[in-house]
């Protein structure tokens, strides 16, 4: 099947590791331009994409990263939202500074960067934005509050953004994925370190029990959760938007 993504411009944030990084290789075997962006300094080596590094949650950086594209390819064709930030924890536990830091990341710097890409995106009559949100936006953590209500946010701004801007040309759609084996999953200190450390159970019976809580019985690969975004990107969902496309091998038991 062709996706017609040749030589589209695509802007992937938090794409140094996990699923951004697995979409920005994926658009870019598509023939596509990409444009990753993390904190880190260096890219993950994805052909010749282009690689900015700032911090999203600074307020100007959103705005800075669709500048950088712009000015290096003359347009942004998509813009998928990705970056974000997810930790064990407990209602009682969170203050106030908590859950403005995780607003900032995982909703603010999404609403930052649609509104840098946007007049671009209108004045050409077309683009793609693709926000990643997380089964925790459809049917909430308890063990990761604040993480739950910033991708509910996110569900809710995809949706927004779809309504507004459909006469313009534009699709906004967002993805929700399951746990994925993935460095938030799995890297020391990550989810399943921390869900054990809460647990009192050993890392492994965590990714297993985990695993075993999908009908599918298992994490996701990155790829497999990219695939969705890329084809989300393409041509051939030229008529989707507003959508809200769970990839989660079947976690939320929900038809919509």
């Amino acid at each position: 099947m062709q996706l017609g993504l040749e030589e589209r411009v695509c802007v992937i944030t938090g794409s140094t590791e996990g699923i951004g990084e697995a979409a920005a290789r994926m658009l870019a075997d598509e023939g596509a331009r990409v444009v990753t962006c993390g904190r880190r300094e260096s890219a993950p080596g994805i052909g010749e994409a282009l690689h900015v590094a700032l911090d999203l949650t600074v307020p100007s950086a959103p705005g800075e990263l669709i500048e950088a594209a712009e000015q290096a390819f003359g347009r942004v064709d998509c813009l998928v939202n990705n970056v974000g930030v997810a930790y064990q924890t407990s209602f009682d536990e969170l203050t106030d500074d908590d859950w403005a830091s995780m607003w900032e990341l995982n909703v603010m710097s999404y609403v930052r960067a649609i509104k840098a890409v946007l007049p671009g995106m209108r004045e050409r009559g077309s683009g793609r934005i693709v926000n990643v949100s997380s089964t925790a936006g459809k049917r909430p953590s308890t063990g990761m509050p604040n993480y739950s209500v910033t991708k509910a946010a996110v569900l809710s701004l995809s949706r927004l953004v779809a309504d507004v801007y459909a006469k313009d040309g534009i699709l906004c759609n967002a993805v929700a994925p399951g746990p994925t084996a993935s460095p938030a999953w799995l890297a020391a200190g990550g989810l399943a370190d921390q869900s054990a450390e809460r647990s009192g159970k050993s890392r492994e019976e965590v990714l297993e029990g985990v695993g075993k809580g999908r009908p599918l019985g298992r994490l996701a690969d990155p790829e497999e959760i990219a695939a969705v975004i890329v084809f989300l990107c393409s041509d051939r969902a030229s008529y989707v938007t507003g959508s809200a496309w769970s990839a989660d091998g079947g976690t939320v038991p929900i038809i919509i």
